[in-house]
């Protein structure tokens, strides 16, 4: 009984002081963690934690006497904080590769090919086009004006009759009549004035075919043509051979034919020095200058089928002012107040 009881004695005194080793050798003592229930992870190609992962096992005592295991009890594996499936979903962001604008399908293109006509606009176009402006008399400048646009009458008239305005082709006849021969060749333009009044009014074959519903295709942007469509370049095109097949020389040489688009350009660099300037000082100018092409399109189409009366476009209204960049020494524009409910 002797033995018995003090094996007894013993077993209980080899265990707490073990259990008491293993404490102190595993570092200090603390309340056991709080074992809150394991939640699945969806994480592209981790594996799902072991259940075993942030438990303690628990070993009973030993009756073989003072024998300590070779490894620490403590099987905690730190694996970082753990997120539960909804908020690993909630900070997931998902890109995609953003197209081309929509009508713009080779905008890549267009954007250099729109810088280079920039660059070579800033380095010799500009400065031709103001020295022509501020070097020549006005009336010489109109003058010049006037016989370019009276140059294009005959293309005017074409497309009236393609469009089936008789009354308007009418008018055009009249007008290049009158300001071919009272107008000295077109140097004046009588014809717009009282009591004639005839105004000029563009017409082509791009216009006649958005007429009939043709859409535009995709925009371009080319180095000698600037902005246009599909549709506006071939009827670019048509129009530009046009004067030369119907009326021959002079016309159909090089010479002239080459001056003449080349005063054209610089008169239309004068006529639009406003809307150009406007473009390269805005945020984005290549998405600039193309929403106004577009638009100015549209509205001389609207008003050959009577959507409207003109085709003037008001500059306020086009998203690329938005990007205009403001005076340094303007205060920040302040929202809005809202409206009272």
């Amino acid at each position: 009984m002797s033995l018995a009881s003090g094996y007894d004695r013993k077993v209980p005194t080899l265990s707490i002081t073990n259990i008491v080793a293993i404490a102190l050798l595993s570092g200090t003592p603390q309340l056991p963690p709080v074992v809150e229930p394991v939640i699945a992870l969806e994480t592209a190609g981790a594996p799902t934690a072991a259940p075993e992962q942030g438990t303690q096992a628990t070993v009973p005592p030993s009756t073989d006497g003072p024998e300590v295991p070779s490894q620490s009890l403590d099987t905690q594996t730190p694996v970082g904080p753990v997120t539960p499936v909804a908020a690993e979903k909630a900070i997931i962001v998902v890109t995609a590769n953003q197209g081309p604008p929509k009508g713009d399908p080779i905008a890549v293109v267009n954007e250099v090919s729109f810088g280079a006509v920039q660059s070579v606009d800033k380095a010799i176009i500009a400065p031709i086009a103001y020295g022509y402006r501020d070097g020549l008399p006005a009336p010489i400048r109109d003058g010049m004006h006037n016989v370019l646009n009276n140059l294009d009458e005959p293309v005017v008239f074409l497309n009236f009759l393609l469009q089936l305005k008789i009354g308007k082709a009418a008018e055009t006849v009249g007008r290049f009549a009158i300001n071919s021969t009272i107008g000295v060749a077109g140097l004046f333009d009588f014809a717009k004035k009282h009591p004639i009044n005839l105004p000029r009014r563009s017409n082509g074959l791009a216009d006649t075919l958005g007429y009939y519903g043709v859409g535009p295709g995709p925009y371009l942007f080319l180095p000698v043509f600037g902005s246009t469509t599909v549709r506006d370049l071939l009827g670019r095109v048509v129009d530009l051979s046009l004067l030369p097949a119907a009326v021959g020389k002079p016309f159909t040489n090089p010479i002239v034919s080459g001056t003449k688009g080349m005063l054209s350009s610089i008169d239309d660099r004068v006529e639009n020095d406003v809307i150009l300037t406007r473009v390269q000082e805005s945020g984005n100018p290549y998405a600039a200058m193309r929403e106004y092409y577009l638009m100015k399109r549209q509205a001389e189409i609207d008003v050959l089928k009577g959507k409207r009366s003109d085709a003037n476009i008001d500059l306020n209204e086009l998203e690329f002012l938005d990007s205009l960049p403001a005076p340094t020494n303007a205060p920040a524009k302040q929202p809005p107040a809202p409206k009272p409910q």
